[in-house]
């Protein structure tokens, strides 16, 4: 390890940052005007590469490169201002995490449109010409177009800078920025403004995949590998802020550098791989920098308010009809085994259900009443899902027992997540818990020895006595059962309506002495001993485990069923996780396009029922009910 590649793994480092940064200013810029989370983001990186590709594959590699990645950046832009045009500004009066539901689609639809016109297989760009060569830096080589990209970054910065400081469209961006009705009562078009910053957001985006041509092959993973990162580095600069998001980008590069240049170091005997810490550095950066600056590094705090949550009917209890109607429902599911005997996979798909429907409750639980935004929920399903495989395992404990004290795993990992959760609040307190998932996959991922690494664990068999599925379905009937009843008691005990006034006001809630934080705290460990055993129901009903069970995909899941079902009902995560399993089971089963069709479907869904299925239904059955309430009147009167 000398000084000369120390300082050569640096240059490195910042070639990164300069096409991390192109994502992440866009991200931001969109983010900041629009208050959406856009989780199709990446997707325009994504395309942006795989238009570069075709482009210059017609126009040559010679001069026709440069204009290449010019018009492909220019292309996404295009497809950035018609998304939001005939999609995003219909919803725009729709719940963000809604908003945030119909980018996941996009995410989807566009990942198997790519898939469709480009193919499965990589594609490996040319070298750029006039750049395709290396320079002497220091005794060690390095490539020119590296050089290049360490330039274009600061460029794009200044660029940036200049368009949102000297000039109109700029003024109304950072006007925008900090309070979008005043804009609009101002007689700016808010709408045409929009779209202009979404489309400038996507074109960021697209140059930043382009110019990652003669870098990196195009593949149909650059779209979630790189919103992840993107979201970090939007995050750790602080929403909004474009000097922010460069600085967050050399900051999260160049530590991924040193840890590539210290590669395997003897830490008092035992050899440490820091080159494997870079799948999960950026995670641990952002993780500091929100304990120590809950806002970002250029963000600004937030100013208490006096209202934050959504304006709700207070809980009621659920009426006679509701119970006769669950009672019905619940003796069809005791008998689905029987009444599907000649199709066995049935029971399998209706444990699967099952299993769906307990770990959203468990979501919903602290995304609804408390009010908190986890994008890391697998965490807590994966942390019961290897308790219960690894007590079992390795100290020969029996499965009822493992599956009786893998909730209390997860509670723990939850306790210690959620201490510092709590403390933040909005997409800052989202992105910490991925931040915690992603930590805890990590460790998942590399601990060979205790965790089987990236293999998991096999051979996690229930008891002998539930080795017939029928009987391991009704195991998992019952304990779901349990497991959301009880998540509905305590939100109808003293505990859940003071976690809904702290949701609704923490300003009122201090005045009259509820502690928030504790009480935010506590749900975050109720609803990971929740999602703790939906995960080790999981892992016996599965046989197998592995880290994917802990990836940023599955607490995505959750959040699409608790927002396809409806976060202002207590019914909704149940309804939304059966319908997105059922979906995902069904399309996937019947079509090489199932991505897109699924995504197709959820972006139907979210324009009819901008609330949820289950909030659709139950503003449908409230519309009749006075209705009725009328008839029986008259009817009395007569």
């Amino acid at each position: 390890m000398s000084i000369n590649s120390f300082l050569v793994q640096l240059l490195n480092g910042l070639a990164s940052a300069s096409s991390l940064f192109l994502v992440a200013a866009g991200l931001s810029l969109i983010f900041g005007v629009t208050r959406i989370v856009n989780f199709a983001h990446g997707s325009f990186f994504m395309v942006g590469i795989y238009i570069a590709y075709s482009l210059v594959d017609k126009l040559g590699t010679g001069f026709g490169f440069w204009p290449s990645l010019v018009l492909a950046a220019i292309a996404v832009g295009v497809l950035g201002a018609l998304i939001e045009m005939v999609l995003l500004r219909r919803i725009y009066k729709a719940p963000e995490l809604f908003q945030l539901l119909a980018t996941f689609a996009l995410v989807l639809v566009i990942k198997d449109a790519v898939l469709w016109i480009w193919g499965p297989d990589e594609l490996l760009g040319p070298r750029a010409p006039g750049l395709s060569g290396s320079v002497m830096i220091l005794g060690r080589q390095f490539p020119s177009y590296d050089l290049f990209l360490i330039v274009v970054g600061p460029v794009v910065l200044g660029l940036v800078w200049m368009l949102l400081t000297r000039t109109r469209f700029g003024t109304l961006v950072r006007a925008a920025t900090q309070d979008r009705e005043m804009v609009s009562a101002l007689g700016v078009n808010q709408a045409w403004l929009f779209t202009a910053v979404f489309a400038l957001g996507a074109m960021l985006a697209g140059l930043g995949g382009a110019l990652q041509l003669p870098r990196e092959p195009a593949t149909l993973e650059l779209d979630l590998n790189t919103i992840g990162a993107a979201f970090v580095v939007v995050v750790v600069g602080g929403m909004g802020s474009i000097p922010g998001a460069y600085a967050a980008a050399l900051l999260i590069a160049e530590i991924k550098a040193v840890c590539i240049w210290l590669g395997v170091v003897d830490v008092f005997g035992i050899p440490v791989s820091f080159s494997k810490l870079t799948l999960v550095v950026d995670f641990l950066v952002m993780a500091v920098v929100l304990v120590w600056r809950p806002w970002g590094l250029f963000g600004r705090p937030q100013a208490p308010s006096r209202y934050v949550g959504m304006v709700e009917e207070p809980l009621r209890r659920a009426g006679k009809p509701y119970l006769i109607a669950a009672g019905l429902f619940g003796l069809v599911l005791v008998a689905m085994p029987i009444l599907t005997a000649a199709s066995p996979y049935t029971t399998v798909l209706m444990i699967d259900l099952l299993i769906a429907a307990l770990f959203a409750a468990s979501l919903h639980f602290i995304m609804g009443p408390a009010g908190m935004h986890s994008f890391g929920h697998a965490a807590y399903f994966g942390l019961g899902a290897y308790g219960a495989a690894l007590l079992v395992r390795s100290s020969g404990m029996p499965m009822e027992l493992g599956l009786l004290l893998a909730p209390i795993v997860a509670a723990l990992g939850a306790l210690v997540f959620g201490w510092f959760a709590v403390r933040l609040s909005g997409v800052y307190l989202a992105m910490l818990t991925l931040a915690f998932a992603q930590i805890t996959w990590a460790v998942v991922y590399q601990w060979d020895n205790f965790t089987g690494g990236s293999n998991g664990l096999t051979g996690v068999w229930p008891a002998p006595w539930l080795s017939d599925k029928n009987n391991y379905y009704w195991l998992t009937l019952a304990l779901v059962a349990l497991g959301v009843l009880w998540l509905r008691r305590v939100l109808f005990s003293p505990f859940g309506y003071a976690l809904r006034a702290g949701r609704d006001s923490v300003l009122r809630s201090d005045a009259i002495g509820i502690d928030v934080k504790r009480m935010q705290w506590v749900a975050f460990v109720i609803a990971g001993a929740a999602a703790g055993l939906a995960g080790a129901l999981y892992a016996f009903s599965k046989g197998s485990i592995s880290p994917e069970t802990l990836s940023v995909g599955k607490s995505v899941d959750g959040l699409v069923m608790v927002l396809l079902g409806g976060v202002q009902t207590l019914a909704g995560p149940v309804v939304g996780a059966v319908t997105f399993t059922w979906l995902h089971d069904t399309v996937a089963r019947n079509t090489d396009y199932w991505r897109a069709m699924l995504g197709g479907i959820i972006l139907l869904l979210v324009l009819l029922f901008p609330q949820g299925i289950a909030g659709f239904a139950k503003q449908l059955f409230e519309r009749r009910r006075p209705i009725a309430t009328t008839v029986e009147l008259e009817e009395q009167k007569a």
